[in-house]
């Protein structure tokens, strides 16, 4: 297989979809919707976040749905984000060694979103990464493009930030595009001078769909090299910065996608339409998808 057509997508619809859901979802119904995904041919998963129930009402059962993907589905790639030592140490204990830890570009947000300095956040990684060596550590670059509070974010802010978690060890980064206001050219121009500074640095891509830009944003990191997105099933999300503002690109459209344009992503596309249309049934919330409403019409079209 050509390498350069090859995109891994990573759904983070149970951790970054579900906790935009104020309504405590039940943990059948969590599980039911992750077996979908996985039976579409997602390995990728990230399944939830450790963190305070008081922080996110919805993250309550992490401990014990982490336990059961991780026990009945060996052959996914399971995930989850922690916000500190405590919620990286709780994840190891129930099988989960591959965690995001976020810190955000802009200060501002950081301690709006986890309450910390970076000084702050940078002991905390430390703290993570020299007790538990083994995990699998993925920096999530908050506000990478642009901040509520900051504004636009330059390549050259992104390439300096940079610099003291690859000092540190850190050898992914995902790029997330927290209130969606990134464009392709900016995509473009961050991911080169990312590329030209560390060469050896794994770059992902989560961009939010706030202004409709999720797909050509997305793509356009796909052409700049990137092999990892992150999308959530139907789209479900929002965004905390603008309220009623769909967050998440659709798993099911960037799929259909790539597959349009040859891309070789492992994910059955009919399958994964069928999964986010299941799940659109069962939980109620703002989705930015397109594919699985689409089919829906069809399908109520053609039976009438």
């Amino acid at each position: 297989m050509n390498n350069n057509k090859r995109v891994d997508i990573c759904e983070v619809g149970p951790r970054d979809g579900f906790q935009s859901v104020s309504e405590y979802i039940p943990m059948q119904t969590k599980l039911a919707i992750i077996e979908k995904i996985i039976q579409a041919g997602v390995s990728s998963i990230q399944v939830t976040s450790f963190v305070s129930p008081k922080a996110i009402p919805q993250m309550r059962d992490a401990v014990e749905l982490a336990k059961v993907c991780v026990d009945k589905y060996p052959q996914a790639d399971f995930s989850a984000l922690v916000p500190n030592l405590f919620g990286a140490k709780t994840a190891a204990e129930t099988g989960i060694l591959n965690i995001s830890y976020v810190v955000s570009l802009s200060e501002s947000h950081n301690r709006a979103n986890i309450r910390r300095s970076h000084a702050e956040s940078i002991e905390e990684l430390r703290r993570i990464m020299g007790e538990l060596p083994h995990m699998d550590i993925t920096l999530d670059l908050a506000t990478a493009f642009g901040c509520p509070f900051e504004g636009k974010k330059s390549p050259e802010e992104v390439v300096a930030f940079l610099f003291q978690f690859v000092d540190l060890g850190i050898k992914t980064v995902n790029l997330c595009d927290t209130i969606g206001v990134a464009n392709p050219a900016q995509v473009r121009e961050t991911i080169a001078a990312i590329n030209e500074t560390y060469p050896d640095l794994i770059l992902q891509i989560h961009i939010h769909d706030t202004r409709n830009m999720g797909m050509v944003n997305t793509l356009a990191a796909i052409e700049a090299g990137v092999r990892t997105a992150q999308t959530t099933l139907g789209g479900l999300g929002g965004c905390p910065f603008a309220p009623g503002a769909s967050g998440n690109l659709a798993t099911e459209d960037l799929v259909h996608m790539l597959c349009e344009m040859k891309y070789q992503t492992g994910i059955d596309e009919r399958i994964i339409i069928e999964a986010a249309k299941y799940q659109s049934t069962l939980v109620d919330g703002i989705y930015s998808g397109h594919l699985y409403q689409i089919e829906t019409v069809n399908v109520n079209q053609k039976s009438g």
